[in-house]
């Protein structure tokens, strides 16, 4: 009978089990675009390898049999596209990471931007493949051949950074451009026939993609996370909980009289069978640890739930640690209870401790925050996405498997790749001591600064951080070199003028570099007349008046171009006694120094003006502006001024030194630098191939099919190298010297390099040959060439050195091509003549061919052009007139020494003792990891920690792989741990990594640490069934089915995700009210576009400047504001090349585009084109400046632009458009709903407007959060009851301090971006909340008087007596901040934004929000509290009482009189808002059963409504107001 029991017992229980897991909660995202072809995707991540890879990849499906393609099964074509990428992709961790990055269809933007564009370009109606040749389209084959020929007519097309050229060594011949979907037959016809006439330099061939008949499934995307939030309070602590622990386990175990675990009644049971009383304890003991409903914890099961969590995943299985991190983490509510009850053991525990020390000490992380690094890179957790981490994977697989190539394996290859590769610490200088600078002061001598003391040992006064030490000591030094014409010197003059008046701490001199031809007239060249200008009032005065007379000329023309005749009248205004022509004429006694200064500059090295250096330091470029300039120059100061004080202490600098020559006698200052050398952006390097498939370069042939890598391969391995001495010490530099040497431009190229190589311990040098023309018989000017290499073959390194130093000297080289001197009377000591002549004599041109085919197709260099190359950094082509000297190879030297090779050479040490393999491995792995621009950007960190036995996670890696370094510091009951535990599995199946996870627990915790579940949707492959590919889904099972949650998505930065498809209310789930489960669809509408734009001139944002984005056939679809924050603006698109253009209006009127920065056209250009092809975000930065005669317009201040608003319609008005003359009688209202109940109280809200208010409604609503039934049903709404509306949408950004929860989230949407939500031409708006109802004419409170403030809300009623104790703003911190100002309910308002605007009230509130919302406990009603803490600062116009009444705070006396009447939650009665609806409201239920009415029709009519389902809506919109944007 007890078994029968038991048995009875344990079904019931798998029933429930059951029962409980078949309800699910299933979340899919879709991209909006139709799927992309995976063979156009696969093309474009080799393009991210190389062009090179792309066009093998494009002529490997040529030549495969893709022509029954079409009829394949997915699964096949998958296969099929691997094997022909195998061929091409060498090794097993880059074919990984395809997969990986096909899962995640990281480039079907690509693709689909590509197709975007071809539609943009008008095909033919019926062609699978077209050519665009330079304006003219076709497909047919015969015709293109036509139009190739009458190409020159016509106008160049515009081509993009993303165009697929294909590789020829000369772009020459006509643009053709071939829109094709790879695979297909028409492609194969198309790219044979281009390929033949791009190889012949007859066009210049570009692949576009293009996809005719596209899939009709939509893009499956992975790559995001998916919580569903517990709503209810029940898992705050409870003290009164029937839940015991420890010693009252049993107690509580047995005190259960007539209650039932999971539908069994223990204590029923136990009567009955009293011999089973221990096992139905037990038995009962388990139900309620394993049931999916949640209880309460209590406060002390709180405290240790972090370290619990710990030691239940060390305590797994090896191989099953890393899945029950992510279970515990991720289902961590129906967790809790069980890993309450772990023991955490004491070794654990304090080796956590131990650790933290360190992680806190070296990483400034503290208990319970989390770090992930990648090879020692950073990822950051709060904004990165696995797009960027792919990216950042790609990268540093070529390292890895570079080192891996060269024998560098484990533990050395980890900290090869964790070397620190930035910039150094070290500034290089010029010397200025010796230049024609003029200085306005001097701070030792002047009586200016006689009262400031004048020691050397005051610099070790102490100050305040950013203050500056006024010491009579010339210690800091500045000169602006600027030509004073140009318009960017002008505001550095005045600053220059503004440090002289203000006696800041810094001698000031001048150098202009003006026109130095010598007859020039300064009545015609404006530099020339401020030079002369300058010369005369400086000989008249001083240099400080002659700086005040420059910076008065500026004054005068403001802006615009400066001229000659403006300078010699406000001469003549100042000098009215004085001959102009003696100042300004050709043969001025004023000119002296011109010419000098001009040659000065050009000695030092600089190329471009202007520049400020600091004690010989250039500052930063960016630096050089009115809004910057003065911090860059405090922050070079606060960097050298160390140096200063630790020279005073140790007494190496006294009172007795001239400061400036001890300065200068530094190792850091050079008597030339070089912009190309210091120049960190745009850095270019070689790529070092394997030994395998090297040729003999000195044998003649073609290397047309060599790619890159294998030209560099063969060309490093058959190098001959010059050095100083015979030694065997290894050489960290290695400078390849590219020259013809037939010229004498290359000939003194070179001996600049073997002249400074005499000097020099740490350096070899090779020579690249480059010549001008080239034969493969021996043509003239190859006599030299040949010798010198022939020497390079013959003689030993330092013996060659010399030979090649005399040989070079033009006197010898003239006497030995005139026949006087032959290479004979050259010999140097040591050198085998005999042998050098008889080598000579057998020498072919066979290695200038290949060196010239390096230069060409590596290098892009054009025959004859200059270069260096150092340690794989390519510098150049020189241009024709730029020379590299003796001083430029120095400071080469020296800066590629301290900034890697010095750090290489001592990784290296005991590598090998074969000094030529150091040497070589120095130079290739130096490339190597430069090369990835992470290491240039991003330091790389080896993480430090006390022990890693008993805390830590491990998960070793391959040895016979290359693998990546993976450290993970986390809290395991973190969201970090979440959505890292999930991407790591998925990168366990694509890549060799060694993985560390050290605990980061929190001690005492006093809340519960996760509040949700969560999926982070990712896979390491795709997957498919029999017909489709199955993609990533977000599925939870085992979910509490009583508890209340609401579904969020978490995607990265850059998308605009919306649901679409679904019939229950994700903000409301209760499973125990479904059937089986919730299957929700979601879709990514748009990626975003973010940027920064500021006003040239004055540094500061254009608040209110309206951009728009558009394409060339519709140039406004989307449009937005500029905030004042940051000049932050955003937009969102498809993918798809699109132009950014000024608004038209005020926007065009007052600004234009002045340049732009990551962009996908050039700086200068005044069109801004912006290509939308990626997952990851897209930060763009703009300046702009006022045009002519506009300067003191106010973008705010006149009369706003009329126009309707190109602002983010998904709706437009269904009654039609309005009219402009009515403008002012529309009456807008914002409103904001989530969930079911608050779109039922929103169309309620709605319906109460329409019915009071005589004039037109337009309702704006936020999209974010709107149901798609709710968004289908709007327009049919809308077209019942005649009202207008528009659906805004805007993405927080991310600058600003995020919010976690839905809730406070869409109180942050109330109040934070009024003043960029809406259109300019919207001037007021009123915020009506969902769940209210209004009983008057709306209009009368538009139509209220602010008073001059920006906006106006009701104040909180103080009528309702019994709610005193809840009335918190009466007390405390509320009471002394407002000071007798009423405290205000933000359940409605009213908002001038006119004034809003222009007071920028938005930028205000955003900068408290900020500085506020960094304290969790600060803006605990975000919406409310927000307004009222500013009330000081951002008037708040208090509306009559009457306009809004609620139950809770105000007396049944004033309900007569309400206007509104709000449904405010009570906390004393806590009553469901429903329920006091129906109780408070007299018409609620007839509102309600009227707006049911109407959407019952609209869902019985829904079939027959075709127009407006979702899809339809928009397109519907869009052609009436073709725009919809942000």
């Amino acid at each position: 009978m007890a078994g029968l029991v038991l048995l009875v017992i344990l079904v019931l229980h798998a029933c429930s089990e059951v029962d409980a897991k078949s309800k699910f909660v299933s979340v899919s995202l879709d991209a909006k675009w139709e799927s992309t072809p995976l063979m156009l995707e696969t093309s474009e991540f080799l393009a991210k390898e190389s062009n090179a890879m792309f066009w093998a990849f494009v002529d490997t499906v040529a030549e495969a049999n893709t022509a029954d393609m079409q009829d394949k099964e997915p699964k096949e074509v998958y296969e099929m596209i691997l094997s022909i990428a195998e061929k091409l992709i060498p090794s097993k961790l880059q074919l990984g990471l395809l997969k990986f990055s096909l899962s995640l269809r990281s480039y079907s933007p690509a693709v689909e931007m590509h197709n975007q564009v071809a539609k943009d370009n008008n095909p033919p109606r019926d062609c699978d493949t077209f050519v665009d040749v330079q304006g003219k389209v076709t497909c047919d084959s015969k015709e293109m051949k036509r139009l190739i020929n009458s190409a020159t007519q016509r106008a160049m097309p515009e081509l993009y950074p993303f165009d697929h050229h294909f590789l020829t060594t000369k772009k020459s011949g006509p643009v053709v451009i071939l829109y094709t979907e790879l695979g297909t037959s028409s492609f194969n016809l198309f790219h044979g026939e281009l390929k033949k006439l791009a190889k012949r330099g007859m066009v210049d061939y570009v692949l576009r993609h293009f996809v005719k008949e596209p899939s009709e499934e939509k893009v499956r995307l992975a790559g995001y996370g998916v919580e569903l939030a517990i709503k209810s309070t029940e898992y705050k602590a409870k003290d009164d909980t029937k839940m015991q622990a420890g010693e009252d386990e049993e107690d509580d175990l047995e005190d259960d009289e007539g209650k039932d675990v999971q539908g069994i009644v223990f204590s029923s049971l136990r009567m009955k069978h009293p011999d089973l009383k221990e096992k139905l304890k037990e038995f009962k003991k388990h139900l309620m640890m394993s049931s999916n409903e949640l209880s309460p914890l209590k406060v002390w099961q709180l405290q240790d739930l972090s370290f619990q969590t710990a030691e239940k995943v060390l305590s797994s299985a090896d191989e099953d640690m890393l899945e029950t991190l992510q279970d515990l983490s991720q289902n961590f509510p129906s967790r809790a209870m069980s890993l309450a009850k772990v023991s955490v053991k004491d070794d654990m525990r304090k080796e956590v401790k131990q650790n933290q020390k360190y992680f806190e000490q070296y990483l400034n992380i503290l208990p319970g925050e989390s770090a992930l690094f990648f090879n020692g890179l950073q990822y950051d957790l709060d904004i990165s996405d696995v797009f960027t981490l792919l990216d950042t994977l790609r990268a540093d697989a070529k390292i890895m498997e570079g080192l891996y190539s060269m024998g560098i394996k484990g533990e050395s290859l980890s900290s090869l790749l964790k070397l620190d590769l930035k910039e150094t610490g070290t500034s290089y200088a010029v010397d200025i001591r010796n230049g024609p600078i003029q200085y306005i002061n001097d701070l030792e001598k002047d009586r200016r600064y006689q009262q400031w003391p004048s020691s050397v040992q005051d610099m070790l006064r102490p100050t305040f951080p950013g203050m500056l030490r006024h010491v009579a000591k010339n210690f800091f030094t500045m000169v602006f070199m600027v030509d004073p014409s140009q318009p960017d010197a002008r505001d550095l003059l005045k600053m220059a003028e503004s440090f002289y008046v203000h006696n800041a701490p810094i001698r000031l001199g001048l150098l202009f570099v003006v026109n130095n031809e010598k007859e020039v007239d300064g009545e015609q060249d404006a530099g020339v007349a401020l030079y002369r200008a300058f010369n005369f009032v400086k000989t008249a005065n001083t240099v400080s008046a002659a700086l005040s007379f420059l910076t008065d000329v500026f004054d005068k023309v403001q802006a615009g171009d400066l001229t000659a005749d403006q300078v010699v009248a406000e001469f003549r205004s100042q000098y009215q006694d004085e001959d102009v022509n003696m100042v300004f004429s050709s043969d001025s006694d004023y000119d002296d120094g011109r010419i000098s200064s001009a040659e000065y500059f050009s000695r030092i090295g600089l190329t471009s003006l202007p520049q400020v250096l600091l004690n010989g330091v250039p500052l930063k470029k960016e630096t050089l502006n009115q809004d910057s300039f003065e911090e860059g120059v405090v922050m070079e100061i606060m960097k050298q001024t160390p140096d200063f004080q630790k020279a005073v202490y140790k007494g190496e600098l006294t009172d007795r030194d001239n400061v400036l020559d001890w300065i200068m006698e530094k190792e850091n200052v050079l008597p030339r630098l070089n912009d190309q050398i210091l120049d960190t952006k745009d850095k270019r390097y070689l790529q070092f191939g394997h030994d395998a498939g090297l040729i003999d370069v000195n044998k003649a042939g073609t290397y047309t099919d060599m790619t890159d890598k294998e030209l560099t391969a063969s060309l490093a391995a058959s190098m001959v190298y010059m050095k100083r001495q015979e030694e065997a010490d290894k050489h960290p530099i290695t400078m390849w010297v590219v020259a013809d040497l037939s010229s004498p431009a290359g000939r003194a190229h070179l001996y600049s390099a073997v002249r400074h190589l005499k000097h020099s311990h740490t350096l070899r040098v090779g020579i690249v040959h480059n010549p001008r023309s080239l034969s493969t018989k021996l043509y003239e000017g190859s006599q030299i060439p040949l010798a010198i290499h022939t020497a390079l073959g013959t003689q030993v390194p330092h013996i060659a050195r010399s030979f090649v130093t005399k040989l070079l000297k033009e006197d010898n080289i003239h006497a030995i091509l005139e026949g006087t001197k032959s290479l004979s009377d050259l010999e140097v000591h040591g050198m085998v003549m005999e042998v050098y002549l008889k080598a000579l004599d057998v020498q072919t041109v066979a290695f200038l061919q290949f060196h010239s085919a390096f230069c060409t197709h590596v290098l892009g260099f054009e025959p004859g052009a200059r270069g260096v190359i150092v340690n794989g950094r390519i510098i150049g082509p020189l241009k024709d007139q730029e020379t590299f000297i003796e001083d430029d190879y120095n400071l080469l030297e020296k800066y590629t020494l301290k900034s890697s090779a010095e750090k290489i050479v001592q990784m290296l040490t005991g590598f090998t003792e074969d000094t030529k393999r150091v040497s070589d491995m120095v130079m290739q792995v130096g490339s190597l990891l430069m090369s990835n621009q992470q290491a240039s950007i991003a330091s790389r960190t080896d993480v430090q920690f006390a022990g890693d036995q008993h805390s830590v996670l491990k998960i070793p890696a391959k040895p016979e792989e290359p693998a990546y370094d993976v450290t993970f510091i986390v809290d395991p009951v973190s969201r970090e741990a979440q959505k890292v535990t999930p991407l790591l599995r998925a990168l366990l199946k694509v890549a060799n990594l060694k993985i560390q996870i050290f605990m980061n627990c929190r001690e005492k915790l006093s809340e519960m640490p996760l509040k949700n579940y969560y999926r982070y949707v990712i896979g390491s492959e795709l997957e498919f069934s029999s017909r489709e590919s199955l993609g990533a889904v977000a599925t939870f099972h085992g979910l509490p089915q009583k508890s209340l949650l609401t579904l969020n998505m978490n995607p990265p930065e850059g998308w605009l995700v919306e649901a679409v498809r679904t019939q229950y209310d994700l903000d409301n789930i209760m499973l125990d009210e479904v059937d089986k489960g919730i299957n929700a669809e979601f879709e990514l509408e748009y990626l975003l576009l973010e940027g920064h734009c500021h006003d040239q001139n004055s540094g500061q944002p254009p608040r209110g400047l309206q951009f728009v984005l558009g394409t060339r056939s519709q140039q406004a679809v989307v449009d937005t504001i500029v905030m004042a924050n940051l000049g932050y603006f955003q937009l969102k698109a498809k993918p798809g090349a699109w132009m950014l253009q000024l608004r038209h209006g005020r926007s065009e009127e007052i600004y234009k585009i002045a340049s732009h920065e990551r962009t996908d056209s050039p700086p200068d250009s005044p069109n801004i084109t912006v290509v939308m092809n990626s997952f990851l975000s897209k930060i763009i930065k703009v300046k702009v400046s006022k045009k002519p005669g506009r300067e003191s317009d106010d973008l705010l201040g006149g009369e706003e632009d009329k126009r309707g608003g190109l602002w983010d319609s998904l709706s437009s008005s269904l009654s039609g458009p309005s009219e402009e003359g009515n403008r002012e009688t529309k009456v807008n209202i914002f409103s904001v709903a989530s969930g079911h109940l608050y779109e039922r109280f929103l169309r309620i809200m709605m319906l109460s407007v329409v019915k009071n208010t005589k004039s037109k409604i337009k309702f704006w609503f936020l999209k974010n959060y709107l149901s798609p039934t709710f968004k289908e049903f709007i327009p049919y709404y809308a077209r019942e009851y005649g009202f207008e509306y528009e659906l805004v949408q805007y993405k927080w950004p991310r600058w600003l301090h995020q919010q976690t929860e839905k809730q406070r989230i869409i109180w942050g949407y109330k109040i934070l971006f009024l003043d960029v939500l809406f259109p300019l031409d919207v001037e007021k708006i009123i915020f009506v909340d969902a769940d209210q109802v209004v009983r008057a004419d709306i209009q009368e409170l538009y139509d209220l008087d602010l008073g001059g403030a920006p906006y106006g809300y009701t104040p909180f009623c103080d009528s309702r007596k019994e709610m005193d104790g809840f009335r918190f703003w009466k007390s405390g911190y509320w009471a002394s901040h407002l000071a007798g100002r009423k405290y205000h309910i933000s359940a409605l308002y009213v908002v001038d934004l006119k004034r809003f605007r222009k007071i920028a009230a938005g930028d205000r509130l955003r900068g408290q929000y900020q500085g506020l919302s960094q304290d969790p406990n600060s803006l605990s009603n975000l919406d409310q509290d927000l307004p009222n803490n500013m009330i000081h600062q951002v008037n708040i116009k208090s509306l009559p009482q009457e306009w809004l009444w609620c139950e809770t705070w105000c007396s049944d006396d004033e309900k007569s009189k309400a206007k509104t009447i709000d449904l405010c939650n009570n906390p004393q009665t806590k009553e469901p808002k429903l329920n006091a609806a129906k109780r408070i409201v007299a018409e609620w239920e007839e509102y309600d059963n009227e707006a049911r009415r109407i959407f019952e029709n609209f869902t019985s009519n829904k079939p027959t409504l075709g127009s407006l389902s979702a899809g339809h809506i928009e397109a519907q919109e869009t052609s009436t107001q073709p725009r919809d944007e942000l």
